[in-house]
């Protein structure tokens, strides 16, 4: 098996960046009050918590369920931002972990001054409200069928104790921040895209007709977590025969049939950001003609797309250069879902409006689906946007057919 990646080059956010990020966004804010919650988890939760990925962005922070950062960039320097803990509980610690107390270790850790419990939000809040009556919403809104979401839920609470409080729209100021991504987030992707290479190569040497959808799973997730990963970015899809021409398909239990296409979408998380790699490969090592057709066909439309992608362009522009192919070969009904989506600390981040900026980083995934014939073709890879390209962090994962069947023939 390939060894893991050099541990001298494991890639971190570092504390710093974290702190230009809240700077960043406490200047969009202008003289509004901005507020983050990290949302809520508890001991019943399956699975480990993670809190929401604007959280995640402008702390670092991922174990302080109910967490809430307020941001005023009218408080006086060093005051602007204020992190807001859950009391303290021995007793509930003792089954879900001891938890440090608020001191000069907890704050120097977090590079966050201002550090205090929950119960105290009501006096920082009014504290900022004799400075200013501006509110701006960063947190994305909710559908009319979901939920309200929770700075505005607390901002129209205040408006029913406070005069003259007014309420904007500053959704855009984050999103447009985390859509292009830093050095050191580039990084952390291409360390997800280069664990995920490690695991994918282990399981093109492994896969056999008779084995099933969840041991391929297994083969590739066990390469995650080997190699420096804490496991996939998102629920991996490994879909064989007709269960590969349904998009989400995650129940991944059938067996593999020897002729058998197997679509096989996932990708390693490392420190929160997420690859997100889709290969179709044959069971049985070899591809049949006609699947060969289809696959060199969704190949050629993402290489297509792929030399479109440059600062400036559009997601647009990037799904016509693979449609207008696969339209012309008589498949354009189906190829029915978009090209791609921005990719970082959510295998579907958050795409604001707009053309594509250098250093975003987006997946280009054209696939065609043929249930009448009992299989289906999608091919992925996550690109960084540059000023006159971009760069293919997944080029090293076998994507030919000549590739992808030499890969298997070295197991």
């Amino acid at each position: 098996m390939p060894s893991k990646p050099a541990a001298a080059k494991t890639p971190e956010i570092p504390l710093d960046e974290f702190a230009t990020r809240r700077s960043r966004v406490l200047k969009g804010l202008k003289n509004r009050i901005g507020m983050i919650h990290a949302g809520s988890g508890h001991a019943d939760l399956h699975g480990t918590f993670r809190p929401h990925a604007h959280f995640e962005y402008l702390t670092g922070i991922t174990d302080e369920p109910g967490a809430i950062l307020v941001l005023d960039p009218t408080a006086p320097a060093g005051r602007e931002s204020t992190l807001l803990l859950r009391p303290l509980d021995p007793e509930v610690e003792k089954w879900d972990g001891l938890r440090e107390e608020i001191g000069t270790p907890l704050r120097e850790r977090y590079g966050i001054r201002m550090v205090f419990r929950l119960g105290r939000l009501g006096i920082v809040l009014n504290d900022c409200l004799q400075r200013t009556r501006r509110f701006g919403c960063l947190h994305p809104f909710g559908r009319l069928d979901q939920e309200v979401s929770p700075d505005l839920e607390t901002f129209k609470r205040l408006s029913d104790r406070y005069t003259d409080v007014v309420i904007e729209d500053c959704t855009g100021i984050i999103s447009n921040l985390r859509a292009v991504k830093s050095k050191s987030e580039q990084a952390m992707v291409r360390h997800a895209c280069d664990i995920s290479k490690i695991a994918y190569l282990e399981m093109l040497r492994t896969v056999r007709p008779g084995m099933t959808e969840w041991d391929v799973m297994e083969t590739l997730e066990h390469g995650y977590r080997s190699n420096g990963s804490r496991g996939p970015g998102y629920n991996t899809i490994v879909g064989a025969g007709l269960n590969g021409t349904v998009l989400h398909y995650t129940a991944n239990k059938a067996p593999l049939q020897k002729n058998d296409l197997i679509v096989i979408d996932s990708g390693a998380d490392f420190g929160g950001y997420t690859a997100d790699v889709t290969r179709t490969i044959p069971a049985g090592g070899r591809f049949t003609a006609r699947q060969r057709e289809i696959y060199e066909l969704v190949l050629r439309a993402l290489k297509a797309s792929i030399k479109t992608v440059k600062a400036g362009c559009t997601f647009a522009q990037v799904d016509k250069a693979s449609r207008d192919i696969i339209n012309k070969a008589g498949y354009g009904d189906r190829f029915f879902h978009g090209i791609g989506h921005h990719l970082g600390l959510e295998v579907h981040d958050i795409t604001p409006k707009g053309p594509l900026k250098a250093g975003a980083i987006i997946t280009i995934e054209p696939g065609i689906y043929l249930p009448d014939e009992n299989f289906g073709v999608r091919i992925e890879d996550d690109v960084v946007v540059t000023k006159d390209g971009c760069v293919n962090l997944t080029s090293g994962i076998p994507k030919s057919v000549a590739a992808i069947e030499k890969a298997m023939a070295a197991g």
